[in-house]
């Protein structure tokens, strides 16, 4: 062969061996913005822990749906009690705590297995709803919409639930409506000394005496927080999530809790009555609970991620 042949025949081999090579898919995109839930589910509540994974409650049978954040993909890792399982929190042991709505409960889920640790009942009536729920040093803090107390469960030490709940009663500037949607969600002022709730119906932020449940109300400069729902304090901002408003309102609160200035209101085109928040890394999680929508078992919901302001 000659020389030029050669290096023709080379060239050739060359191509043939390069258009042999499959084609590769790109990679998924890891930690997706939004991703789906299962379909009739109705989401509420949202949690996220230290790990990549947010678990969600089903306000249709309390069903606990758990996600990795890095792919999108879940699965039902609990099956609820026939009653709805509404606001969430993780603690540090993998452990969920669940607010049962208007079953007036609360229960403990392994937030690796599934199964129920503690059960407590909360209410003996059917006027109820418990709804979200904050964990703090010493006990878990349930609100309740129809009633003015918090429940709370003590936490020891080393994490040891306490076996019974006690009820604390809400006085002060908190007053009840009936039949409305009152104390919704629920978080620790940055001092750790106090709470914070948001009451739905009057759109206001209580400051609550964790001791004797004397309430005041927070100083928003002005600002109300129409249709407030879950709310989500790190460090000194609050995120306070308004469900029907499509929104998330950010405060920037006093270590006390008794003063916040609203800093932005964001808005997303892909919120569809969110609820709850979580958040993981630099983004905020929150549940689409479509409640402008009517539910059927085949109505589609879904989950979406926006940047942490």
């Amino acid at each position: 062969m000659s020389r030029t042949l050669g290096a023709l025949a080379a060239v050739v081999l060359g191509v043939s061996l390069v258009t042999t090579v499959p084609a590769v898919a790109a990679p998924a995109q890891p930690f997706p913005a939004e991703f789906p839930l299962p379909d009739g589910f109705l989401p509420e509540g949202i949690a996220i822990g230290h790990a990549p994974t947010a678990y969600f409650g089903s306000r249709a049978d309390g069903d606990l749906f758990r996600v990795d954040l890095r792919t999108g993909k879940g699965e039902v890792f609990s099956q609820g009690p026939g009653t709805p399982s509404v606001g969430l929190k993780a603690d540090h042991r993998s452990r969920l705590f669940v607010s049962g709505g208007v079953g007036g409960d609360a229960r403990v889920v392994d937030a690796k297995t599934g199964k129920v640790l503690k059960t407590y009942q909360l209410a003996a009536d059917t006027d109820t709803f418990v709804n979200d729920v904050v964990l703090t040093s010493e006990a878990a803090y349930f609100t309740d919409s129809r009633k003015a107390v918090l429940y709370r469960v003590a936490i020891g030490k080393h994490g040891k639930l306490a076996d019974t709940h006690t009820t604390l009663p809400l006085t002060g500037d908190f007053v009840v409506t009936p039949g409305a949607i009152n104390a919704n969600g629920i978080a620790e002022t940055p001092d750790r000394r106090s709470l914070l709730v948001v009451q739905s119906n009057t759109a206001q932020l209580h400051l609550v005496d964790k001791k004797t449940g004397v309430t005041k109300l927070v100083d928003l400069g002005g600002e109300t927080l129409v249709n407030g729902d879950g709310l989500l304090l790190r460090g000194r901002t609050l995120y306070v999530v308004q469900n029907r408003s499509n929104a998330v309102a950010v405060f920037t609160v006093t270590e006390d809790g008794s003063h916040a200035k609203l800093r932005e209101r964001i808005t997303d085109p892909r919120f569809d009555v969110p609820t709850t928040i979580a958040a993981y890394g630099n983004r905020l999680y929150l549940p689409n609970a479509r409640f402008t929508t009517p539910p059927t078992p085949t109505t589609p919901y879904n989950a979406v991620a926006i940047p942490k302001p």
